[in-house]
C-alpha cells in the first residue's frame, strides 16, 4: 500500500541534549488504522507536531501525504484533520458556535453548507443535544468529542488522533472507536496516538512501539501479536500448589486468578511438557495446561523489558 505518511531518520533534540524523537523510521500504509503506542513521554506527540509543520525537526525528513513537511504545510493540512494536545476552544461560546469558527477559518469550506456540515458533526459525535451549551461548561470528555467533530467537519484522506479518548467514560470510548472504524471503512487513513494498549489492540489494523524517543517495532497488530510467546495457562482445583511448582520451574510473573494459574516461561526454548509433567508429579489436579495466545501487552513487554498502561 501507499504510504500516507512515511518518516527517515526524523529527529528532534531540544536544549541540553534531551532527544525527544532518535532517528524515526516510520512508514503508515494508506486506509489503515495505525495506532502510535507508547508510554506517555515516549516522543508520540513530539512526532505528531512535527509531522503536522508545528515544530522544525533537528534532523532527517517526513512526509505526509505524498508531501515533504513542513515546506508543504499549506498544501498537506487542508487534507488532514487533527486533534493534537487536546482542541483549543473558546470557552465562553457554544459548541456550535466553535465549530464555526473552525469552519470559517477554512478557506476550502463552502459557506452556503456551513450549517449543515456543523450539525452533521455534532450529530456524528454525539454533541447535537449539547450544541447550545457553552464549552467552558463542558466536561473534558465532551471537550474532546468537539475537538473530533472539528476535525471531521470536511472529508480528510487523512485524520490524526493524539490520545482522542482521553477524559472519557468507558461508552464514550467504546463510541470514538466506533467512529474511528467508520472513517476507516469510508477510505480515511487514521493515526491514533495512544498509550492503552486494549486501544490499539481493539481498533488498529497496524502499529508502532515507541519507547524513550526510539522506534521499537512496526506492523500489522496481529503479526507484532504474533511475534511473542503468550502466557503460560494452567487451570487446576489446586491454584497454590500450581503456582509454587510454576516458581519451582522457572516460571515468572505468576499470578492466580480462581482456578487459573498464569505465567511467563523463562524462556522461548522452554519445554513445556517438562512443566506439565512436574505439576503432575507433585499431585497437582490439571484440568487445562497450554499457551494463551499472546496480546499486544506480550509483545510490548519481551521488546523492551517494560510493563505498560493496558486500560489507563
Amino acid at each position: 500500500m501507499t504510504a500516507v505518511i512515511e518518516t527517515h531518520g526524523l529527529t528532534k533534540q531540544y536544549g541540553g541534549g534531551q532527544l525527544a524523537v532518535d532517528r524515526l523510521d516510520l512508514r503508515v500504509p494508506g486506509g489503515s488504522v495505525f495506532g502510535f503506542l507508547g508510554p506517555n513521554g515516549s516522543g508520540k506527540t513530539t512526532t505528531i507536531r512535527m509531522l503536522m509543520g508545528l515544530i522544525e525537526p533537528t534532523a532527517g525528513r517526513a512526509e505526509v501525504l505524498g508531501s515533504p513537511m513542513p515546506r508543504s504545510v499549506r498544501k498537506v493540512l487542508p487534507q488532514v484533520g487533527a486533534l493534537i494536545e487536546g482542541p483549543a476552544l473558546y470557552g465562553f461560546l457554544s459548541g456550535r458556535d466553535n465549530l464555526v469558527r473552525y469552519d470559517c477559518a477554512d478557506p476550502t469550506a463552502d459557506p452556503r453548507t456551513r450549517r449543515a456540515r456543523v450539525a452533521a458533526a455534532l450529530d456524528r459525535v454525539g454533541l447535537a443535544a449539547a450544541a447550545g451549551k457553552k464549552a467552558k461548561a463542558y466536561s473534558l470528555g465532551m471537550k474532546q468529542r468537539l475537538g473530533l467533530a472539528a476535525a471531521l467537519l470536511q472529508p480528510r484522506k487523512l485524520l490524526v488522533l493524539d490520545e482522542p479518548t482521553n477524559g472519557l467514560d468507558p461508552q464514550g470510548m467504546r463510541e470514538i472507536r466506533s467512529l474511528v472504524r467508520e472513517l476507516a471503512a469510508d477510505g480515511t487513513t487514521v493515526f491514533l496516538s495512544s498509550h492503552l494498549l486494549d486501544e490499539i489492540e481493539q481498533v488498529c489494523t497496524h502499529a508502532a512501539v515507541m519507547a524513550q524517543g526510539r522506534l521499537i517495532t512496526q506492523g500489522p497488530v496481529a503479526e507484532l501479536a504474533a511475534g511473542a510467546r503468550g502466557r503460560l495457562a494452567v487451570l487446576t482445583p489446586d491454584p497454590a500448589d500450581a503456582a509454587r511448582v510454576l516458581k519451582e520451574q522457572g516460571v515468572t510473573e505468576v499470578r492466580v486468578d480462581g482456578e487459573k494459574v498464569t505465567g511467563e516461561l523463562p524462556d522461548q526454548d522452554t519445554e513445556t511438557a517438562a512443566i506439565n509433567a512436574a505439576l503432575v508429579r507433585d499431585g497437582v489436579r490439571v484440568r487445562g495446561f497450554g499457551l494463551e495466545r499472546a496480546s499486544l501487552e506480550d509483545a510490548f513487554v519481551a521488546l523492551t523489558g517494560e510493563g505498560f498502561d493496558v486500560a489507563g
